[in-house]
């Protein structure tokens, strides 16, 4: 491989590596933050966080990736132009085409490796994302109470609150238990809760000396009892049926389908999702090529306007890519125009782009003055 190819590579390649370590860092920075919201909210457990950042950050790479690489060349030509090493290379007789062999040493196993990750790994990452949810789900509304925490279960018909035990393997403190039914809404607080299995597996929370209220809502009825002991039946579920069922269910969303399946499916949704499974590989070596010309700006002007231009144009093909698969899935494209109409678009405007920062533009001949 020549000096030329071998720096070009190397500069893409550290590029690639900076800018994709910087987005992973930033996309799981969001994400964990999102994650640890809902599960303070209760909406999932404290013990699936990492397992979802991870998933989440898998089902996110392929995009990650192809933007990543798309960065990484321009960044790698605008820096060559900026400094003046284009000067150098341009007067050893390379051009702009000559960068398309090391863009392209670089960009295919990107392609390749997304490619691997939009038709495997990706679908598999959402099938696991959605079985930790559902296996949060199934777990019992005793399982998830956390002390210090609110709680809703049965979609909001039961709200619990406890406090820390006072010893590690003593009862849980304080409860605050609010219960909605058709004809009353009840208020329990009491002093101490623990958990009872009785020998049928049905599982209950009791709770310890404490009051009850009960209202008629609409009504001035009320009820005001004194317990010593309550006990609060929390519903028990079949967890393998259920499991299996929420399996079931997850296979249908086509985000998290096989691929082996989507091409037998048949089906408009089906065949959307397997678009954009094809389409971001395609669009991640489209994007590198359009680097190219992109990046080929004059040193004497500002860097900020053509890298908001480059990125806005990134986004624009993202964003077709979304609306294809969106036509495919409605029926108002086909599958065999819809998996190759933008590539062919970007392709041409690629083409455009390089003839444009190649072509030579002839002197204007001088002015001669008419004589007197």
């Amino acid at each position: 491989m020549s000096l030329f190819k071998r720096s070009v590579v190397s500069e893409i390649t550290n590029h690639f590596s900076v800018v994709l370590s910087t987005l992973i860092v930033v996309w799981l920075s969001v994400i964990l933050v999102r994650l640890l919201g809902e599960a303070a909210a209760g909406r999932i457990g404290a013990d699936v966080v990492i397992g979802l950042a991870a998933f989440t950050t898998i089902a996110a790479l392929p995009i990650i990736l192809a933007v990543s690489i798309f960065i990484g060349v321009l960044t790698t030509i605008t820096r060559n132009f900026r400094e003046s090493e284009m000067i150098v290379w341009f007067s050893s007789g390379l051009s702009l085409l000559n960068w398309i062999n090391p863009v392209m040493r670089v960009a295919i196993p990107v392609a390749v490796l997304i490619a691997s990750l939009t038709l495997f790994a990706t679908p598999w990452a959402n099938q696991q994302i959605g079985e930790y949810r559902a296996r949060f789900e199934l777990r019992s509304d005793l399982s998830k109470i956390t002390p210090g925490q609110f709680l809703e279960t049965e979609g909001g018909a039961r709200v619990f609150f406890v406090e820390s035990p006072s010893t590690p393997d003593g009862p849980l403190g304080q409860v605050f238990m609010r219960i909605l039914d058709p004809d009353w809404l009840t208020l329990i607080t009491a002093s101490s809760a623990d958990t009872v299995i009785e020998a049928n597996g049905d599982k209950f929370l009791v709770l310890g000396p404490g009051q009850r209220y009960d209202v008629k809502p609409g009504a001035s009825e009320v009820r005001l009892s004194k317990f010593d002991a309550f006990g609060a039946r929390i519903e028990s579920k079949d967890g393998e049926k259920s499991l299996e069922t929420a399996r079931e269910r997850t296979l249908t969303s086509r985000r998290s389908r096989p691929t082996e399946l989507l091409l037998t499916d048949k089906v408009p949704a089906s065949y959307g999702q397997l678009m954009w499974r094809l389409a971001v590989p395609l669009a991640a070596l489209n994007l590198a090529l359009m680097a190219i010309p992109l990046g080929a700006v004059n040193p004497r002007m500002g860097r900020s306007g053509d890298l908001l231009i480059a990125g806005l144009i990134a986004m624009l093909y993202l964003n077709l890519i979304n609306i294809s698969q969106g036509w495919i899935i409605s029926g108002k494209l086909s599958f065999s125009i819809g998996v190759w109409l933008v590539h062919s678009v970007f392709g041409l405007l690629t083409v455009g782009l390089l003839w444009h920062r190649l072509r030579v533009k002839l002197p204007k001949p001088p002015v001669v003055p008419s004589a007197a």
